[in-house]
């Protein structure tokens, strides 16, 4: 067997084993976290500027 294979094969055994450990819950949890950081990222980035837009 050539190093490649090996490193292929490898690779693939460790993708379909995370694949197989992930569930539409962890997905839409990650989504929804990603959605509120966003958010309040945006929001506090819009306080600040009109705090120093006020002073």
């Amino acid at each position: 067997m050539k190093t490649n294979q090996i490193r292929a094969g490898t690779l693939g055994g460790t993708l379909c084993s995370v694949w197989a450990s992930i569930t539409l819950g962890d997905v839409l949890q990650t989504v929804v976290m990603a959605a509120l950081g966003t958010l309040v990222s945006y929001t506090l980035s819009q306080l600040l500027q009109k705090r120093r837009k006020s002073q």
